[in-house]
């Protein structure tokens, strides 16, 4: 099993001067602690789970573009971007962009989105969900072309692209990995059954009738569903003195029975970076072999 770093809150004790500084030295403690990957939020304004929206929020792709210098090994990747946030052609791009300048460590992460409060305040696209859906489908495909260097023009619904080139193509092969987050039933998961390499899914006691319902998707479209790597939303809180730490690998044992692969979540007080040596020491070596 493997840990994935998300960061969402941007709110720490020294503000906005020292942010990137701050944001940089957690994204590279995680990555020398072994951590696979590192993502971002794709808002624009802080979500209510983590505090009002006036708090303190990075545009996605700058942010992955900055911490691309800051690490090594880690894969870097949105959780996730919002289909209306962007237009496809220039998702792909951005993406692409962010896979050739760190060396092939870019991953797309996708969904519907879902908050009207933040699109509407930025005069963001935000149709019905049905129409969102449909997008997301469309924007999987074009993506798809254009990290594959296929200039066909595309002639969607939603999206008409004249030609649809990406120079350079991306590093990663046969193409950045693609998540798409969210565990609805009948449009999300099937869509990851058809289109996507990874799926993220909340660990609510529903998860296991999730992987089922995924399972049968991926049997209906001729998919083997052992080819999509599944990964599972986390909170990592080692406490005050590393009192959680067994806590923490018995639900990480028992995920992975379950055949998640991949626990990603947040670190409390994540600036507070000698945390991560007891991730490097004790959690990641324990379950390497899960």
């Amino acid at each position: 099993m493997k840990l994935g770093l998300h960061i969402a809150d941007f709110t720490w004790p020294e503000g906005a001067p020292r942010l990137g500084a701050v944001f940089g030295d957690i994204a590279a403690a995680a990555d020398e602690a072994g951590f696979d990957r590192v993502s971002v939020m794709d808002h624009l304004w802080q979500i209510g789970v983590n505090g009002p929206p006036e708090h303190e929020m990075l545009e996605a792709y700058t942010a992955l573009g900055y911490l691309a210098a800051r690490t090594r090994n880690v894969k870097l990747l949105t959780l996730v971007t919002g289909v209306t946030y962007r237009d496809p052609g220039l998702l792909a791009k951005a993406v692409t962009s962010l896979d050739v300048l760190s060396g092939g460590r870019a991953m797309l992460g996708i969904g519907a989105a879902w908050n009207e409060e933040e699109s509407r305040g930025l005069g963001l696209l935000f149709p019905p969900t049905k129409e969102r859906f449909e997008r997301l489908e469309e924007a999987l495909k074009i993506c798809l072309q254009m990290f594959h260097g296929d200039e066909t023009p595309f002639q969607g619904q939603h999206y008409q692209l004249g030609r649809l080139l990406n120079s350079p193509l991306p590093l990663s092969r046969p193409h950045p990995p693609i998540l798409i987050g969210g565990g609805g039933e009948k449009k999300t998961l099937r869509l990851v059954a058809q289109y996507a390499d990874a799926c993220n899914l909340f660990p609510t006691p529903e998860v296991q009738h999730k992987l089922d319902v995924l399972k049968q998707h991926c049997d209906d479209v001729g998919r083997n569903y052992d080819d999509i790597e599944k990964t599972v939303l986390f909170r990592f809180d080692l406490g005050e003195n590393g009192e959680n730490v067994g806590e923490i690998l018995t639900n990480l044992r028992n995920l992975a029975a379950m055949g998640f692969t991949v626990a990603h979540g947040g670190v409390k007080r994540p600036w507070v970076t000698e945390q991560f040596e007891t991730f490097q020491k004790e959690i990641i070596p324990a379950i390497e072999g899960l």
